[in-house]
């Protein structure tokens, strides 16, 4: 057979083998977010282009690299999503969810869009939790939407939590800040890969992130940012700090994240976990205070984070935690003859209509090859219906765990498994 047809570079097929992870994190995900008092919102898949130039930063790689764009049919610019916080914010704005008292905490999960080199755990279309909290600049919220993060990895059984945090200050401390660190790589230029010289002038803060092996040592001994904060967001990062060493949780304070887009203040953090290799965030996140400012709101502070399910399931699989497998009809339904055939189709409907899982067996099969089906769907019962059961209105019930037989009236289908716990 010849396949003309393949996934694109970067997508992936999710196949029947690994839904029981998305339904495992998924469920995980409702339990957690009601359990802090998160609901949940869907923002398109698409939005207008400017929103996200603007939300994001147009000296951002995912606006000058990363977005999948478009002129729709009626020339307006458009672009799937390449990250939820943007669209969320103009939901929040335009659906007038600022006039609830605050703080507003939405949750979102949907697939985000970024051209973007695939690796393990990356991927140009992969899944997102996102979570937001909106109009609360006490640290202890900061606290909270990270604890979002940590039990969700927890209750999903990852070991060796820990996070990794920093502050990036604010539009007051930051400039000045910049201006040091620009003054520090100008003295290094012939030392730094050209990506960082473009960045030096249009984006600074990402000197710090930049991943070139040869710009590590110009990296460590940059200025960092945390000796230059103004006393409002030192006195932030130092409640915050408390706070966790209070809860006993463990953190890093790594002076080099910065995060990737422009709207970040104050708080940023990662979650890491033991696994994916080089990959160990799980999640990555922080405040962004004037954002919602930014798209023409009140000024409105606002902390969040987001999750690629994909990552996650990756971190599962080489860690060894494997989720239950998603439950499965264990009566299969055999038939031999046209009469019996037809008394199958309705003993199966009668079966689905009150719960209870079932399966039928199609084409004109010998019961032999039938009972071979049960055997490979991992069937636990088997409903026989021959001419004998159609004429005396009664069925042959035959349990394949331990070979037992049984006749049963035909009128006493639903009741007989529902006593075998089978509903």
């Amino acid at each position: 057979m010849e396949i003309r047809y393949k996934s694109v570079s970067g997508t992936r097929d999710v196949l029947p083998e690994e839904q029981p992870y998305w339904r495992f994190i998924e469920k995980k995900i409702a339990e957690i977010t009601a359990l802090f008092g998160y609901q949940r919102v869907d923002p398109p898949i698409f939005e207008e282009t400017p929103l996200f130039i603007r939300g994001v930063g147009e000296t951002t790689d995912i606006v000058e690299k990363e977005m999948y764009s478009f002129l729709d049919k009626g020339k307006t610019p458009l672009t799937l999503r390449p990250e939820f916080t943007a669209g969320v914010m103009r939901l929040y704005l335009q659906n007038g969810l600022h006039m609830l008292s605050k703080p507003v905490k939405l949750y979102s999960i949907g697939p985000v869009f970024r051209f973007e080199r695939p690796q393990a755990g990356r991927f140009r279309q992969h899944t997102q939790f996102n979570v937001e909290a909106l109009g609360e600049q006490d640290p202890a919220i900061d606290l909270e939407v990270m604890s979002v993060a940590w039990q969700l990895y927890a209750e999903l059984g990852f070991s060796d939590l820990a996070f990794q945090l920093n502050s990036t200050g604010c539009p007051q401390c930051r400039p000045l800040y910049i201006e040091r660190l620009k003054a520090y790589y100008r003295e290094h230029l012939h030392e730094i890969c050209e990506d960082c010289k473009r960045r030096l002038e249009r984006n600074a803060l990402r000197l710090l992130d930049c991943k070139v092996a040869g710009c590590q040592p110009v990296i460590a001994a940059a200025p960092v940012i945390s000796e230059h904060l103004c006393p409002e967001c030192d006195n932030h990062f130092s409640a915050l700090t408390s706070y966790l060493r209070g809860l006993g949780k463990p953190y890093i304070i790594n002076h080099k994240l910065v995060r990737g887009l422009d709207y970040y203040t104050k708080t940023v953090f990662e979650v890491w976990a033991k696994g994916i290799g080089a990959q160990n965030a799980m999640c990555g996140g922080g405040r962004y205070d004037g954002l919602i400012e930014q798209l023409g709101g009140d000024p409105t502070p606002g902390i969040g984070f987001g999750s690629g399910i994909e990552r996650i399931i990756l971190s599962m699989k080489e860690q060894g935690l494997t989720p239950e497998p998603l439950p499965a009809p264990r009566i299969l339904v055999a038939h031999a003859g046209s009469a019996a055939k037809t008394a199958a189709i309705e003993v199966v409907f009668r079966l689905r209509s009150h719960g209870i899982g079932a399966l039928m067996a199609f084409g004109e099969r010998s019961l032999k090859s039938q009972m071979r089906e049960a055997n490979r769907l991992n069937a636990g019962v088997v409903i026989i219906i021959a001419e004998h059961e159609v004429e005396a209105q009664t069925l042959t019930v035959k349990n394949l765990t331990d070979g037992s037989q049984e006749e049963i009236p035909a009128a006493d289908l639903i009741l007989h498994f529902k006593t075998l716990g089978l509903h």
